[in-house]
Order: C-alpha cells, then sequence, then structure tokens
C-alpha cells in the first residue's frame, strides 16, 4: 500500500486551508493503492493553522530533544508534532505501507527540503519529522516531484499497471 501525504489527494489540510493537488495522487487513492493522512491533523491542529518550521537543527535533532518545531509566532509545538507522527506511525504499520509520497518542505512531511526555520521562505536540505520516521523503518520515500507513473508503478497491484499507465500517457 502506499501512503500520501492528504493534500496531495487534494484535501484542505495545509497550514492555510488549501491543498497540493496532484491527479495521480488523487487516482491511487480512488483505485484502492493509497491511503491518505495529516500527521499534523493527528496531532490535534486545526485548519488554518500557523505555520511551523524545524528550529535549530534537524527532524533528527528534533527527536533528540536537540531542535524545536515553532509555530511563525514562536509558540513551541515540538510535542504535538512528535505527537501526530506517532499516531501516523501506528497507522502505518496497521496497513503495510511500502512507500509514501508526501509534501516536500513541511516540517512534517519534508523529504528533500524544509524550511530553515526563519519563516523567511528559505529552505534547506532536509526531511520532516514523519519522513525521518518512515526512512527508520526502511519504508521509500518520495516527494510529490517523484509521484510519477514510473515511480508509483512497482507499488501498485498488477492488474492497474496498464489502466494506470492508459490515463496517464
Amino acid at each position: 500500500m502506499i501512503l500520501l501525504s492528504a493534500c496531495l489527494a487534494g484535501f484542505n489540510v495545509r497550514y492555510n486551508g488549501t491543498n497540493a493537488q496532484n491527479d495521480l495522487a488523487k487516482w491511487l487513492l480512488i483505485n484502492g493503492q493509497a491511503i491518505t493522512m495529516c500527521p499534523e491533523i493527528l496531532a490535534g491542529f486545526g485548519i488554518p493553522r500557523q505555520s511551523a518550521e524545524i528550529n535549530g537543527g534537524s527532524a533528527a535533532e528534533v527527536f533528540a530533544k536537540k531542535a524545536h518545531v515553532l509555530e511563525k509566532e514562536g509558540n513551541d509545538v515540538t510535542a504535538q508534532f512528535v505527537y501526530g507522527v506517532s499516531m501516523a506511525m501506528k497507522i502505518v504499520s496497521q496497513n503495510d505501507i511500502c512507500a509514501a509520497f508526501l509534501k516536500d518542505n513541511s516540517p512534517t512531511c519534508g523529504v528533500d527540503k524544509v524550511y530553515d526555520g526563519s519563516f523567511s521562505g528559505k529552505k534547506k536540505s532536509g526531511m520532516g519529522l514523519f519522513t525521518q520516521s518512515l526512512r527508520a523503518r526502511g519504508i521509500s520515500v518520495f516527494s510529490e516531484q517523484q509521484l510519477q507513473v514510473e515511480k508509483v508503478k512497482p507499488f501498485i497491484v498488477p492488474d492497474l499497471v496498464m489502466a494506470l499507465e492508459h490515463k496517464f500517457s
């Protein structure tokens, strides 16, 4: 089973109440090849909510309590983010997840890039807390830029490969 950031499937769960819909993500969900989630929603955050960034280090350093997740107004929401990721990981373990396609730049789902913690729009190389946890469990994680037919095919049931190729060729 594939895991998708809920926003990629068209759900308005991003911090600003929008989505980042991707047609392939939506197809995977509709055809029963993916589940969606948003660890920030699992953590109890509302929609919309303040933007948050990892401050003072990496996702690994957040888990090691050497860095924090802060909202733009300065509130430390590290505990809530860690809780949301732990809830998401329970769902992952119950659903035989083999690959994830997540929204880059997020303090939760960032795959290759996250915002640098200054709330200035600058990004740095790194991953979000959920991505860190998935990779630690050996799950292949890709960004939405990598959400392409060739990357998805190995993770769907063989009977749907032709339909997938036909729809997105």
